[in-house]
């Protein structure tokens, strides 16, 4: 692995636990491949004991998909680690600087809430790997629901902290500056609710203690309430200023966080859906699921397709994601997220809406030409995000100042 610089002083900036949020969320994604690929009967997840079983049928696609996707998973695993280690350790010199005094008074407080979605990603792949690697780990998973939403309530806990001091102070002042809004980087503080959310539906659809379930179903709910509201706010202020005086260039990487906003709110609300059904007898069906996922892949795409033009119209990724870019932007690891985003929605479109509902048969032809793509969009993803740790991390370049929202 590259050296990581360190003691970067006034010059580090909160965007950069987006690094980590990005190893970690790569992660999940090749979590996706034994999730929808490997049968797993007995358990709504993989576990060591279901991907064993499907190793010693000696298939050797299974074999190999297993393989590359466990590597995958614990490189990257340890990857967000270090990271996230490396983002807490370089946080702590930085609250010492005269640059988060002023970034405290500014709108990019608002970079703050990269700190809890960090939290709230570490969760989810600690959660991963213990399914993954730890031998009977689904016997006393009842035990685990209720300790991971504790700990899911702690991290929602504190982005309302850092929240609520950012919006009182705005609010009590009137200090937010629009002519600096023309982004969506205020949409942070939604994709850290949302994330928080998702977090409380997995053991809300996963565990058959009708209370387990029924808390995690309305705390779930609460937080997806708060994103709901705070996106509705700030997609309108944010497209109002950029109408008005065109989008900041360096911060033109925030059309993209509408994408990992959908997937983490869209797999919340269907894990609800599943939640209801399978512990409260509400139905859902096949087709609704399918409806559902097209309605949130088809505005992904939008919004994909917009920020793309957009992008490559004021030169984005040539200045700051190319090696010879001479822009360094920690804001740029919010590519990470919309290109690991749209992988693992596209994973739920394909599997539990297509597959299910009997428009496309798994294994077939048509079904490798469909993932065909997400696996090309995964790797493309992987790869930008090494390559923004080499040019923005590695000891070997100078850093400029971080983004400001």
């Amino acid at each position: 692995m590259f050296r990581l610089r360190h003691n970067l002083g006034a010059k580090y900036s909160p965007m950069y636990f987006l690094a980590a949020l990005g190893a970690g969320g790569a992660a999940v994604s090749f979590f996706m491949y034994l999730m929808f690929i490997t049968p797993h009967p007995t358990t709504p997840i993989p576990t060591w004991e279901s991907w064993l079983v499907v190793w010693a049928k000696n298939d050797p696609f299974m074999q190999g998909m297993i393989a590359v996707a466990l590597t995958a998973i614990v490189l990257l695993s340890l990857l967000h680690v270090r990271l996230l280690i490396w983002n807490l350790i370089e946080y702590q010199r930085f609250k010492r600087t005269e640059a988060y005094t002023r970034l405290k008074s500014s709108n990019a407080e608002v970079q703050l809430m990269a700190i809890p979605l960090t939290y709230a990603m570490s969760i989810n792949v600690g959660f991963i790997l213990g399914a993954l690697f730890v031998p009977n780990l689904w016997s006393v998973v009842e035990y685990l629901f209720p300790l991971a939403m504790l700990a899911f309530l702690a991290v929602g806990a504190y982005a309302l902290v850092i929240f609520t001091s950012f919006i009182g102070r705005i609010l009590a002042t009137g200090q937010f500056d629009c002519s600096k809004n023309n982004s969506l980087g205020q949409m942070l503080a939604v994709f850290a609710f949302a994330m928080v959310a998702v977090g409380f539906s997995a053991p809300a659809a996963m565990s058959h203690h009708h209370l387990t379930s029924g808390i995690g179903i309305v705390l779930t709910l609460a937080f997806l309430s708060f994103a709901a509201v705070l996106g509705a706010v700030y997609l309108v202020l944010g497209f109002r200023a950029m109408l008005q005086q065109g989008i900041d260039r360096e911060g033109s990487v925030s059309l993209w966080i509408i994408i990992p906003i959908l997937t983490v709110g869209g797999i919340a609300l269907y894990r609800l859906t599943m939640a209801m059904h399978h512990n409260f007898g509400a139905e859902a069906t096949a087709i609704e699921s399918l409806a559902f996922f097209s309605v949130i892949l088809g505005i992904q795409l939008f919004f994909g397709i917009v920020g793309l033009a957009v992008m490559n119209r004021l030169g984005y990724f040539a200045t700051y994601t190319s090696r010879e870019g001479e822009g360094r932007s920690a804001g740029s690891y919010a590519l990470i997220c919309p290109g690991i985003a749209l992988v693992v929605l596209s994973f739920f479109f394909l599997h539990q809406g297509l597959i299910a509902a009997g428009l496309v048969t798994k294994f077939s032809l048509a079904y490798f030409i469909l993932l065909a793509p997400i696996v090309a969009l995964q790797l493309k993803t992987v790869l930008v995000m090494l390559r923004l740790n080499s040019k923005l991390l590695g000891r070997e370049k100078v850093l400029f100042n971080p983004v400001t929202v």
